[in-house]
């Protein structure tokens, strides 16, 4: 079931975001796993704003959650991330679903993100959700600030790209979403995820 997060939800939220970093780790990516989760002081911030939508089990226990915060009258999708116990069921692509309604009822046009180009669930996965690539030279100012953000956090020591969807019109079939692997989006901004900065011997998370 996709719902709003409450407070109780937010140390699951941590255990979340650690779990599926360790995917990275396959494909070199150390860096990525090792960046911390979101403190709580950042979990709250986005609470605060009623932007965390949590997927959760049988039990009503969080076991994938998304972020967003509003970028220049659109829904940037701050973060996405799904234990991997969890993974390959859809669920990323439920949530970015739920966000997108979400969207387009409070008159918020596209739905955008930030994301590692060659990770395989990260751009090609939200190619396969109806995201398009961004030109640099399109993004709007506060797309061009969250950019800007990662890569001073070390994020573009592998390629990134901006990527939105319109809030409006048909979603894909589920059915093409369940074939991924690890959902863990970090997309990048200033509170947390993607511009949570890294370690200085490190790089950074995904979305």
């Amino acid at each position: 079931m996709i719902r709003s997060a409450i407070s109780t939800d937010l140390p699951a939220l941590q255990q979340i975001e650690i779990a599926a970093g360790e995917p990275f780790r396959d494909i070199g990516m150390d860096a990525i796993a090792d960046d911390p989760p979101p403190t709580l002081d950042e979990l709250n911030d986005f609470l605060a704003a009623e932007h965390i939508w949590v997927q959760t089990d049988a039990n009503d226990v969080p076991v994938a959650y998304a972020l967003v915060e509003i970028v220049d009258g659109g829904a940037h999708i701050e973060q996405v991330s799904v234990h991997p116990d969890h993974a390959r069921k859809g669920l990323g692509a439920q949530l970015i679903d739920a966000v997108t309604e979400w969207a387009a009822d409070h008159h918020h046009d596209l739905v955008t993100l930030t994301t590692f180009v060659d990770v395989p669930w990260n751009a090609p996965y939200y190619e396969r959700l109806g995201f398009v690539r961004l030109a640099e030279n399109t993004l709007s100012p506060g797309l061009i600030r969250i950019r800007t953000d990662e890569q001073a956090s070390g994020l573009d020591a592998w390629p990134r790209v901006t990527m939105s969807r319109p809030s409006h019109g048909p979603a894909p079939a589920i059915q093409e979403l369940a074939v991924h692997a690890p959902e863990r989006t970090n997309s990048s901004n200033t509170a947390v995820g993607p511009s949570r900065s890294i370690p200085s011997d490190a790089t950074h998370s995904s979305l």
